[in-house]
């Protein structure tokens, strides 16, 4: 585990640079330099959107190559942070409404944007290939099973789900000790398909994109609160008339169809 907290400690500090810089996440063209004439759009995605986003994104740049949509993939509530502390972003994808009302709270998205996506569900992974045989929850709490792989729950909304799922199944005291926290979602994955951890808790979407693992058991209906994601136009929005067109576009039928193939249910 010794490589877990090593990676977890240079995450923590490199999410602490980048919000110091105001700016959260992992943002995808650092090294992008635009040719004249396009406009770059600056997009706050949860971590778990990523793939669904760049095949998003690539379609509605077919149409409109004029156009080159910069990503900020990261943990809902890091996104959320950075938006707060003034980072550059047109636009914002949460996996979990929390992190959406702070924003409206603060009067930071513009109004009549918001809009409710697309929905997901929870899932215990294993890795693909060995490791220990898990079929239930109830199994977390085996000996045999020495770390668990989950989203840190302060900020990371597959984590507060996760938690929630662990407590309504009388698991998490258990869980907790055992437990180690990514600091988004895809961490989480990483882990077990690195077989650094026995298993971990992500969205079923999380799991489908991956051969690495596998699914052992889906959260009990009623263990969690619905996972709904909302994604609104900022206020402070550099370009706000691209900003609702691609908003448009993601919940358009042809945007949910692209959310769909990768596994999402949409609205």
């Amino acid at each position: 585990m010794k490589t877990i907290w090593v990676r977890a400690g240079i995450v923590i500090l490199l999410a602490a640079a980048l919000l110091a810089a105001g700016c959260g996440g992992q943002q995808e063209a650092d090294s992008y330099s635009s040719p004249v004439g396009q406009t770059e759009l600056h997009v706050s995605a949860a971590a778990s959107l990523t793939d669904a986003m760049k095949e998003l994104a690539a379609e509605y740049e077919k149409a409109h190559p004029e156009v080159k949509i910069v990503f900020n993939f990261g943990s809902s509530g890091a996104l959320q942070q950075a938006i707060q502390n003034g980072g550059e972003s047109d636009l914002f994808f949460s996996a979990a409404q929390k992190q959406m009302d702070a924003l409206a709270k603060d009067g930071l998205i513009a109004d009549g944007t918001r809009r409710d996506l697309l929905r997901n569900e929870v899932v215990l992974i294993v890795p693909g290939d060995g490791g220990a045989v898990v079929r239930d929850f109830r199994q977390l709490t085996e000996t045999g099973i020495k770390h668990i792989a989950l989203g840190e729950p302060k900020g990371v909304p597959a984590g507060q789900y996760s938690e929630e799922v662990l407590k309504n199944l009388g698991l998490l005291d258990a869980v907790k000790a055992k437990a180690v926290y990514g600091s988004d979602v895809r961490q989480v994955l990483s882990w077990v398909e690195a077989g650094e951890a026995d298993c971990g808790m992500v969205y079923a979407t999380d799991a489908a994109v991956s051969d690495q693992v596998r699914v052992a058991a889906k959260a009990p209906d009623g263990s969690h609160k619905p996972i709904v994601y909302p994604a609104a136009v900022l206020r402070d929005a550099k370009q706000a008339a691209l900003a609702n067109d691609f908003l448009a576009f993601a919940g358009s039928d042809a945007g949910l169809r692209i959310f769909a193939r990768f596994g999402f249910e949409v609205e």
